[in-house]
């Protein structure tokens, strides 16, 4: 076994003493074909090409002598630190970090970076990466071959983003290129790259924020809002599964979250597409009505959030959208819930305002392979002055659960 394992972090700057005597001492070298080649690097050596860590890690475990492995930027960020300390190999790691790929990134743009959002991008992730790049104003995307720019920027079609990409960081081939998403497939990157993803009104604070990525307390307190917050501008007001607390069991039926696409079917006043934006998922609201679409819109820049507005009748309108992982229809019936279950969502969310209908849903869920809940919901609301009833909302509300697992997209 290695009898030490040190990772040295790489960003182009020359090596510090640590890590220059880490590297004398070494008798096996890992790490990317640039850092076998730099001079510090003892000539006796054996030297690793560093492809998967886990693989690297398994022939360090058997080596007799003292390994360094090379990774760029600082390692124990979205780095092999973590594969390297895993209990299965049973090293020990001492690490030499450097300055992250990230924060590399955003020092080349001129920009601040507490308030971003970080994601690793690689074939198996790139669907959720491009997700929170739906719904946040600044993503930094480490990305892989396979999960670059250009399918970056193809998945993100219809949706306006800037893209800021930074090749080679820390070497003489450094580039750094500003681009628009749409434009992003037309050319070759290089990898290693990082891509800052800008979208919305961005800036920081004059007093600056307390937690890194998101502030979760930004907004208005409550995963849902009054009614009356959507009640403003032309055909004002909520329509029918709509109300307050329906939209609350809707979203805690979904549970959106950061990495999920949702689909809004029949948005309305945009409420709920608000609401399950405010929890930091990805959101594509559609309804035919273009009155129904201002609206939408109107509530996501009240409230601070990115969302896509489509409008257009569903189903036929949803062929092109990309994959959901969570859906509410809140208009459309049982031909649209159909439609929709056969695009696989993990959940399914609706409404029927008569048993039959409710029945009529809850079987076509079933024939897709969906386990269905249905309750009864009831609200009333009350002037408590004087303790009288003085709105009345009833609803079936349904779920469908995908029991078959799926396989990753």
């Amino acid at each position: 076994m290695a009898d030490r394992v040190t990772v040295i972090g790489w960003d182009g700057s020359p090596l510090t003493d640590a890590a220059r005597a880490a590297l004398g001492a070494a008798t096996l070298v890992a790490g990317a074909a640039h850092h076998l080649a730099l001079p510090e690097v003892p000539p006796t050596a054996e030297r690793v090409r560093l492809g998967s860590v886990a693989l690297a890690a398994r022939r360090i475990a058997a080596h007799r002598g003292t390994a360094v492995v090379f990774a760029d930027g600082d390692p124990g960020y979205f780095g092999v630190v973590r594969t390297l300390r895993a209990p299965e190999f049973g090293l020990e790691v001492e690490v030499v970090p450097a300055v992250s790929s990230v924060a590399a990134a955003f020092a080349r743009a001129g920009m601040p970076w507490d308030d971003a959002q970080v994601v690793v991008a690689h074939p198996r992730t790139l669907r959720r990466a491009v997700n929170v790049c739906r719904a946040h104003t600044k993503v930094a995307v480490l990305t892989a071959p396979g999960a670059g720019p250009a399918e970056l920027g193809l998945l993100l079609e219809g949706v306006h983003r800037t893209f800021v990409i930074c090749e080679e960081l820390g070497t003489e081939r450094e580039q750094v290129t500003v681009v628009t998403s749409d434009k992003a497939a037309d050319h070759t990157w290089r990898d290693p790259n990082v891509v800052i993803v800008i979208g919305g009104p961005v800036g920081a604070g004059e007093s600056g924020g307390w937690t890194a990525g998101r502030d979760p307390g930004a907004g208005p307190r409550g995963w849902v809002q009054p009614d009356a917050s959507y009640g403003a501008g032309p055909g004002g007001g909520l329509g029918e599964g709509e109300t307050e607390l329906l939209r609350a069991a809707q979203l805690a039926r979904l549970g959106p979250r950061v990495g999920d696409l949702v689909w809004d079917i029949g948005c309305g006043s945009g409420a709920f597409a608000a609401e399950a934006a405010r929890a930091g998922a990805a959101v594509i609201a559609v309804d035919r009505d273009p009155g129904s679409c201002a609206r939408t819109d109107a509530a996501a820049r009240r409230y601070g959030v990115q969302l896509q507005v489509v409008q257009g009748t569903a189903p036929h309108v949803l062929e092109n959208l990309p994959e959901p992982d969570v859906v509410r229809v809140g208009g459309g019936g049982a031909a649209v819930v159909s439609a929709v279950a056969d695009r696989r969502p993990q959940r399914i969310v609706t409404h029927a305002a008569t048993r039959d209908a409710a029945e009529l849903v809850g079987r076509d869920l079933t024939e897709h392979g969906y386990r269905v809940e249905c309750a009864l919901v009831q609200s009333v609301e009350l002037d408590t002055r004087v303790w009288t009833e003085t709105e009345r909302s009833v609803a079936f509300l349904l779920t469908g659960e995908l029991l078959r697992r799926e396989a990753p997209r």
